[in-house]
């Protein structure tokens, strides 16, 4: 028969008092207390509301993290320029718009160093901009001009442009940005799609969701030169936000094409459905932060939304007492 020492290498140990820090899956046996216990996460991700933003708005963008993030551009109606700033409590509307009102577009970097890319003005644009915690300023514009398309990135010299709608048709399109001009990978996503999202960094990045024109659960990995096809999200869906890195991103909210407030977790081998999703089922929202302390913003509810969002991911490990029941 097999044996809990013959599974681990070792028996389970006999300790006065519990142990810390906690691995999960980690069992002992408590002689104080005459049981055997469990180190076990029994806490979810959980989302909580955050201040609203001052403008709300869909096909919105976003960077930065929970508690430092930014929102530009979008539809209000109508094509909007509007940055604001979050300090993990409130929202401030910024004195100067970007240079290009539009919405669809890509954004990556931190809230004070920011890159703008791609969107839809009267037509796919490939204008770029870049923010330094104050003021927008135009930089060299995208290879391909397009819309709907994802990013990701560091900061405002270093991001990474990928898929979306090229005037009318579908791309799969990489470019990445170095600073002072955006270059051409000579390989594009696997699956071309628009309205999706990423995460991620310049050279390690992860695409998600979309349409193409159906919709796609479809997830690729970057590694700087080429896309390859990995484990797909369980809910299909386009127009979701993202947060996070390549093997810890957060996927949430979109179309189903009805709006969902559907959230997944990336362990860098597969997606696992969070029990608990966005308190507002929207689409075209905004993402920010980690995995483990995501932001959600703006979007569509039934009506433009100001609504902000603060993920929690799921707890440390702890302490479960093992009983017959």
């Amino acid at each position: 028969m097999t044996t809990y020492k013959g599974i681990n290498g070792f028996a389970v140990q006999s300790v006065a008092t519990d142990p810390s820090p906690l691995d999960e899956g980690q069992v002992w046996y408590n002689n104080a207390t005459y049981a055997f216990k469990l180190a076990s996460v029994t806490t979810a991700g959980t989302w909580a509301s955050g201040g609203n933003m001052n403008t709300a708005k869909n096909e919105t963008a976003g960077s930065g993290t929970q508690t430092a993030a930014l929102s530009f551009s979008g539809f209000s109606p109508g094509n909007t320029g509007a940055t604001e700033l979050y300090n993990g409590t409130s929202w401030t509307s910024n004195p100067t718009n970007m240079n290009t009102a539009r919405r669809e577009a890509a954004g990556s970097g931190t809230q004070t160093s920011t890159l703008a890319y791609g969107g839809y003005d009267s037509n796919s644009t490939a204008a770029s901009e870049s923010f330094n915690g104050s003021t927008w300023t135009n930089t060299p514009s995208m290879n391909t001009a397009r819309h709907g398309l994802a990013g990701c990135g560091a900061s405002n010299t270093s991001a990474l442009g990928f898929g979306g709608i090229a005037t009318t048709s579908l791309t799969g399109a990489t470019e990445s940005y170095n600073g002072s001009s955006w270059n051409s990978s000579p390989n594009s996503l696997n699956t071309t799609r628009s309205s999706f999202a990423g995460a991620g960094t310049q050279t390690a990045a992860l695409a998600f969701g979309g349409q193409t024109p159906t919709l796609t659960a479809a997830t690729e990995s970057w590694n700087g030169s080429t896309w390859t096809s990995v484990n797909s999200l369980n809910t299909a869906r386009k127009a979701l936000a993202g947060a996070g890195i390549q093997t810890t991103a957060l996927a949430f909210g979109g179309a189903t094409p009805s709006r969902t407030s559907a959230t997944e977790l990336w362990n860098g081998t597969s997606w696992t459905t969070n029990p608990n999703g966005l308190g507002t089922a929207r689409y075209g929202l905004a993402g920010a932060g980690t995995q483990a302390a995501g932001l959600g913003f703006g979007g569509y509810s039934g009506v433009f939304s100001t609504a902000t969002e603060e993920f929690t991911g799921p707890g440390s490990p702890v302490t479960k007492t093992i009983t017959t029941s």
